[in-house]
């Protein structure tokens, strides 16, 4: 599984996940807003920020946005629906992060947290955080799956059509993290095969991460209707704090 994410956030990445849409990123980033209430012209970095659909949302609410994605790919097609330039688009790895500036707030969305074997490179992400945040008030949203609520639901295999392909994706827990498989299978063609793998952090070692990075944890809402976190039931795992003072 090492370094799977150099293969799977290609060109087929935008197939396999052509169903988001701005308008829910849109929906997402109207509650992020309120949670963070950064004042207009505020600088945001949007890191893995893939298609780009959350850091467009947020220039539409007055914000100066950054976005940077290791994925040449995904950030094309960021460049592309961005037909007014509005957001400075960046290529860079998210444990070392290729900025000296600070931002009045950072956001990690929709599971692009835990990507890594180890756990040391995973927490070099959220000291990158803490490294970019403006001290004492630089504000930060990690919106992460729930472990419980993965374990509990999980899918072993699915499989749809789109876009004249068949998608074939399997998905299993095992060493700790949630891995999945998908084939795309099309007709005259090779069959193409990617992996992803998250590594499932419970609440309580996430904060405890996150509180070794020098990142304070405020809010864990259990999805962006801002219902509180419930180990069993809720979607998401939603962390919001900010940078603790130098």
């Amino acid at each position: 599984m090492s370094e799977w994410y150099k293969k799977s956030f290609g060109d087929d990445y935008l197939l396999v996940y052509r169903h988001r849409n701005m308008e829910g990123a849109y929906n997402e980033v109207k509650k992020m807003i309120e949670w963070l209430r950064l004042p207009a012209g505020a600088e945001v970095l949007d890191l893995c920020c893939g298609m780009g659909r959350h850091s467009m949302a947020l220039t539409d609410f007055g914000y100066k946005v950054t976005g940077v994605d290791l994925s040449d790919v995904l950030l094309r097609e960021a460049k592309r629906l961005d037909t007014e330039g509005k957001v400075r688009w960046l290529q860079g790895d998210m444990r070392q992060v290729p900025l000296d500036g600070t931002y009045d707030a950072v956001v990690n969305l929709f599971t692009s947290f835990g990507y890594f074997d180890e756990d040391e490179e995973n927490e070099r992400v959220l000291r990158e955080v803490s490294r970019l945040l403006t001290p004492e008030q630089g504000q930060f949203i990690i919106d992460f799956l729930n472990p419980g609520q993965v374990a509990a639901h999980l899918v072993p295999f699915s499989s749809r059509v789109e876009g004249g392909c068949t998608i074939e994706e399997s998905r299993k827990i095992e060493d700790g993290f949630v891995r999945k498989t998908i084939v795309i299978r099309e007709a005259e063609l090779p069959d193409r095969t990617y992996s992803e793998q998250v590594k499932l952090f419970s609440r309580e070692a996430f904060i405890s991460m996150l509180d070794r990075a020098g990142l304070e944890t405020l809010h864990v809402y259990g999805g962006y209707d801002a219902s509180s976190y419930n180990q069993a039931e809720s979607k998401r795992m939603i962390f919001v704090g900010r940078r603790k003072g130098l």
